[in-house]
Order: structure tokens, then sequence, then C-alpha cells
């Protein structure tokens, strides 16, 4: 009798037994990663934050001494990812401090030598600066590429949450044109102007990134750098998707009517602020400067946000913008007219028109028109202070009550942060009443249902 004998019943079962264990055991895994937080970091749904953005910083070694103020009031070492891009090894500057970016030089573009007919020699070198910088720093879950220059002051909570509302996985160019008329008119009113900075999402970063040298020889006669990558992204089919937070400052003098009248819209970024006035009276730039951001450290999501009520008993109307200005004014002014920003400032181009890209508010002599302007103290907490620098020097408005003995404005914020995704198009609403001889108390809070606010 053959000893070999073989039992095919039992074989199969054993076969059914090994199938069925494999089916469990996959199932198992499923569930056991699939029941895992969703804020993992490998997860691309989780929210957006400042670990997803990737910074590259154009800048120069002669100038990094007059400009490193700007890029260390918001890069925050260890947290903060990227790098600052230089003309030349910055020698003088060494030994190079922990607290500012990681720098590389930028490459050699001489192989573009013929395709270089810019009419700013450093175009090629700073058009590549997103190229590098992807090619840099492309892991770690990047999802956005921001560009600035390294007179920048960037809010990095507000430009979180405006990213936020972008899907990072799909092609987004997100920025701002000028506010100077001519500025767009000479580059284009489709491009983000790389001073206010712009942010470009992973897939388009790479994209450009592998595009970058064909459009360059291209575009070899293009204005500039920030044309050159608008020309290269239009090239993939994008156009720019607009955000008013982003601020190139196209202005010279005093620039504090514009930031009294903030369009509704987190505040993301400044620019030039070396080509203007400090931002507060009695104060040089790096004082003007530390004093914003510590406001913005309280409460970056209010950070110049305008807010505008009535104290009808007096007659007076106030505008507040949160961590910066109140303007007082001895009359009832609807908001559409203060919506518009005073001209303290002046045109970028002298002699153009039109000048801007909004409606502005010409200074005036009038009494009923000209308000009396009080600006952030220091002080810590949501409790701001704001304290008259000089008087206004002229007489009360006509049928009006002065407001010329009111020294200090204080203004009560609410705890939560605003949630722009849920407040919408709606700035907060004020009650104001005086509380002392020489003050006047704000709170602000949510607007009623079909409010009103004269």
């Amino acid at each position: 009798m053959p000893s070999n004998l073989s039992f095919p019943k039992a074989k199969g079962l054993n076969q059914k037994i090994c199938k069925y264990v494999v089916i469990c055991l996959v199932c198992a895994t499923y569930i056991l990663v699939s029941s895992q937080p969703k804020w993992r970091r490998g997860d691309s749904n989780s929210a957006t934050n400042v670990s997803h953005l990737v910074f590259g910083i154009t800048g120069s070694s002669n100038r990094w001494r007059d400009k490193r103020d700007y890029i260390q009031a918001w890069w925050t070492p260890n947290v903060s990812r990227g790098f600052l891009f230089l003309d030349r090894p910055p020698t003088e500057h060494l030994p190079w401090p922990p607290t500012y970016p990681p720098y590389r030089i930028s490459d050699d573009n001489s192989r573009y030598k013929e395709y270089n007919k810019h009419r700013i020699p450093s175009a090629i070198r700073m058009a590549r600066v997103i190229e590098e910088t992807f090619k840099a720093e492309q892991g770690g879950e990047a999802r956005w590429y921001v560009m600035t220059d390294d007179d920048t002051v960037l809010f990095i909570d507000n430009l979180v949450g405006v990213l936020s509302k972008y899907d990072h996985s799909k092609y987004f160019y997100v920025g701002m044109n000028s506010e100077c008329f001519v500025c767009n008119v000479v580059h284009s009113f489709g491009m983000a102007f790389g001073g206010g900075g712009y942010a470009v999402s992973y897939p388009l970063a790479k994209a450009v990134a592998e595009n970058m040298d064909l459009c360059l020889k291209r575009y070899p006669f293009l204005h500039g750098s920030d044309l050159i990558l608008q020309s290269c992204i239009a090239d993939l089919g994008v156009s720019l998707t607009p955000e008013a937070g982003f601020h190139q400052i196209d202005f010279t003098r005093d620039i504090s009517g514009l930031l009294s009248a903030h369009p509704h819209s987190p505040l993301v970024s400044l620019h030039h602020l070396d080509a203007v006035e400090p931002l507060f009276p009695s104060t040089n730039r790096t004082e003007s400067l530390k004093l914003l951001m510590e406001a913005a450290a309280v409460d970056e999501s209010r950070l110049l946000q305008q807010s505008i009520c009535y104290l009808k008993k007096y007659n007076w109307t106030l505008s507040a913008a949160w961590g910066y200005s109140v303007q007082l004014y001895e009359t009832i002014l609807p908001p559409s007219h203060l919506y518009s920003p005073r001209e303290t400032f002046a045109q970028w181009m002298k002699g153009a028109s039109p000048p801007y890209m909004f409606n502005a508010r010409p200074l005036s002599a009038d009494p009923c028109d000209a308000p009396h302007l009080f600006f952030l103290a220091p002080g810590p907490g949501r409790v701001t202070a704001y304290r008259r620098t000089s008087p206004r020097g002229l007489p009360v408005c006509r049928g009006g009550r002065s407001t010329d003995n009111v020294t200090v404005i204080r203004i009560l914020s609410p705890s939560k942060r605003l949630d722009w995704q849920q407040d919408g198009g709606r700035r907060e609403c004020c009650d104001v009443e005086v509380v002392d001889a020489d003050a006047l108390q704000v709170k602000l809070r949510d607007c009623g249902a079909n409010e009103i606010l004269l």
C-alpha cells in the first residue's frame, strides 16, 4: 500500500482557514489605521499650520544690516521653515546668528546671460528663488511656498488662516497687486507683487520649478522678477487669487490713513516700511514695528480691523482700527465715508493719475471732517489704550460738541479671536461711553441681526 497518501478534503480546508485568517488580518489592520487621530502629520486633510509653510526670502548681503529687523519681527527659529537667498556670501555679517533665517547663496545664473535683457539685471536671480526654495525644501508635508523680500513683515497666524481657505493640493497663486494704479499698469493688474509677498501651493510650485528654465528663456524682456513669475504661472493656466491683506505699500510719507481704514480682510503683510514714516508718532521705525507686533501677539486676527460706533448723545463718531489707532469726529459720519482712507500718504509715482486702486479722502481743514487722532500706547492685555499724541488745532465742528478734553480711549475686545470663516463679510460692532472727564471706553461685540450702525 503506498505510503504517500493525500487527503484532498483536509488540504482544501486548510487553504480556506488560511484565506480566512489573511482576510481577518487585513480587516484588523484597516480598522487600526483608520481609527488613528486625523491630526497625524502625514494626513493631508489636517488643518494647515505654520509647519506646512516654506518661506523663500529674496535678500542682498549689502543691505541685510538695514533689513534684518523686518525679518526678525516674524521669523521664529526652529519653527519657521525656509531660506534667505543672498547674492553673495555674507562675510561681513558672520558669525550668522541662529535667530536669522538660514541663508543660501543664489545659484550662478550666467547660463541665462543671452536671455537676460531685463530692465533689472537681477530679475532672473530673484525669479528663480521659488525654484531654489522648492528644490531645497520640499519634504515634511510642505503645502505652501511663500515668497517675500527682505523688508517684508509677515503676520503668520493670519497668513495661515488665509491659506487654510484654499485646497493646497490644487494649483493656487495667492497674493495682491499694488495699491498704486500706475505700478500695476507698468507691471500687471494680475500680478502678485513680491514685496507684499505671495503664496504658491505645492503642486504649482513643483510645476513652476520644473518649467522655470524654459520660462526664463521664453520671456527675456519682461520688466522684473514678479512679472516673469506671473507669466510662468499664467502659462500653466493659473490666475492670481487676490487677498487684500497682502500689502505692497507703494506709498511714501505717512501711511496712518491707510492703516486706520484697512479693508475687511486679515492683515497678512506690510512692505516698504523703510520708505514711509514710522507707523506711530514719536517713535522710530524699530520702535513702531515692535509696538505693532506686540499688538499682533495679543490678537493678530483683529489687528487693524475697523469698527465704527456712535455716541449720539454728543453727536460723535468713533472709528477704531484695533491695535493701531482711533479717529474721533465731532459729527455723525456714515460708515461708507469712513471706510475710505484719509490721504495722509503720498504717491509712489508723483503726478500719476489715477493715483490709487481705491478711493481716498483728501485731508480736510473742516473741523467736521478732520478727526482727533489717538494711537496705541504700549501696554499688555486685551484692554488696549489709545492716547492723543497732539492737539488737533481746529475749532469745534459747527453745531457739535468739542472732544478736545478726551486724552485716552480704551478698547475692550472679546477674548475669542475673529473667525473669518464664520463671520464672513461683517465687521464687528462697538459701543462707546464716557467713563471719565478725559476718557472714553469702547466695547467691541458681534453685530445684532439686521443691526444698523447709524
